[in-house]
């Protein structure tokens, strides 16, 4: 199986985020993670299952006010004119029979926190005409900054483990 995570981030928790969904999708092949920024200059994927995530920003996946924002919260590196929205409003209609998975970070608390950058992947991933291969699936970080909360990275890597079984069971049916 052939798989590509795509992923923005600010603090590197979904960064770290999608390390360990790629260590958990190696488990049945090839894996490759891309900044946004990397999958922006490279030609659109020829995978069987992509997957893409980003942080949960004012409800929903980063703009670039909110970009700006959290440049001034780090000395890290951030991209501010391209994240996973204007990747994906980039990108072309998925081939017939393309899957993908959608995930993303935010904070743990308050709990009743309203959005999620993962639903919001999932409605465009769907648009773009990509069968989901689960329900779009959250991590939680303890404060804007981080760190992950406890467990999360073994939770992200039996998540890819579920989605790349998945994947491979169903292509060994079509054979």
């Amino acid at each position: 199986m052939r798989s590509q995570v795509v992923y923005e981030s600010m603090f590197g928790n979904t960064a770290a985020i999608a390390e360990a969904i790629a260590a958990g999708l190696r488990t049945h092949g090839t894996v490759e993670v891309l900044s946004v920024c990397e999958a922006a200059s490279t030609p659109a994927p020829s995978v069987d299952l992509l997957v893409v995530g980003g942080p949960t920003h004012a409800f929903g996946l980063s703009r670039q006010r909110t970009r700006l924002d959290a440049a001034d919260r780090t000395d890290a590196p951030i991209a501010l004119d391209i994240g996973i929205r204007e990747w994906l409003d980039a990108a072309l209609p998925a081939p017939a029979g393309s899957r993908a998975a959608a995930f993303g970070t935010k904070v743990a608390k308050p709990p009743w926190l309203p959005g999620s950058a993962a639903h919001a992947v999932g409605k465009r991933l769907r648009r773009l005409g990509y069968q989901l291969a689960d329900e779009p699936m959250d991590f939680l970080v303890d404060g804007m900054t981080g760190p992950l909360s406890e467990g999360e990275s073994a939770r992200a890597r039996a998540w890819a483990e579920l989605l790349a079984f998945t994947e491979h069971d169903r292509i060994a049916h079509l054979h």
